[in-house]
């Protein structure tokens, strides 16, 4: 055989070869696909499901992860009704303090004004969860109601649960008015978001999650 014949029978090898690669590629990134699939639809009813103890154990603490008002009047309203004797609002924003919240949620909570901390450090969960374990540590408690979204949840309790293995944890999930209708295109991308992030901090990489996808989201 000549090189040149030899050269055309190598180049369907090759390309054989290729196509070959590509296929077995295609079906993983498709199994992969089908399992992120099925785990958020497992995700979507983990968070349908998720109630809060009915009635509500008596805690240490109050810790309300803020990202929306409708979780600080909760945490505010659980205060005021002696679910905990102290509040934590972790992850305000810089130079915000307890007269920002209170006026706009309705809740004359002035007479707490000393049971409450606003903690202005946390930008994501992870900050959330390490602000969290430092308050708790200084005021000693060892039980805490957590007060977030219901879709932040699962998320949030895996981070403070690994900051404060030792704490008791009862979640207190709020649904926030922009999750109304989780039909929705904006609702699903949220999700899907979320999803995604919980997946991360689940193996380990909850770094990743905080600093290149939940700081731009």
């Amino acid at each position: 055989m000549t090189a040149m014949g030899l050269g055309r029978g190598l180049k369907p090898l090759r390309q054989r070869r290729r196509f070959r690669w590509l296929r077995r590629l295609v079906a993983v990134i498709m199994f992969a696909i089908l399992i992120w699939l099925i785990g958020f639809g497992w995700f979507l009813a983990m968070i349908a499901g998720e109630r809060a103890p009915l009635p509500l154990p008596h805690a240490g603490g109050i810790v309300v992860l803020t990202g929306g008002s409708d979780r600080v009047k909760a945490g505010l309203e659980l205060l005021m009704a002696g679910a905990a004797p102290r509040l934590l609002i972790s992850g305000a924003g810089a130079g915000t303090y307890l007269g920002d919240f209170t006026p706009r949620d309705g809740i004359d909570a002035t007479s707490k004004a000393a049971d409450i901390s606003i903690g202005h450090r946390a930008a994501t969960t992870r900050g959330n969860a390490r602000e969290t374990a430092r308050w708790a540590a200084r005021h000693h408690i060892t039980s805490l109601i957590v007060v977030t979204a219901d879709y932040h949840m699962p998320r949030a309790l895996l981070e403070l649960r690994r900051q404060m293995p030792r704490v008791t944890l009862t979640p207190e999930p709020v649904r926030p008015p922009a999750m109304a209708h989780v039909d929705h295109w904006r609702s699903l991308r949220m999700l899907a978001a979320e999803f995604t992030k919980y997946v991360l901090v689940r193996l380990g990489l909850g770094g990743f999650a905080a600093h290149h996808i939940e700081a731009h989201l």
